[in-house]
């Protein structure tokens, strides 16, 4: 999903991502402003991972939010 498709798809998304990623707070949220590098680096930070692995996360809930819409 690309950045500008991310903007457009913010709001519908953010509940999904919040129940994906619970680990980010409501200030985490609150900074993000639809910015996928943003939240690249939240989930690295929250979770402990790669950035390659909250890429490969991030993908993955992408590519299946695409095929139930």
């Amino acid at each position: 999903m690309n950045p500008e498709e991310l903007k457009g798809k913010w709001n519908q998304l953010k509940s999904k991502l919040r129940e994906k990623f619970s680990k980010l707070t409501n200030d985490d949220w609150e900074q993000l402003h639809s910015d996928k590098e943003k939240l690249i680096g939240k989930i690295q930070e929250r979770y402990g991972t790669s950035k390659e692995q909250a890429q490969k996360e991030l993908h993955e809930f992408f590519n299946k939010y695409k095929d139930h819409h």
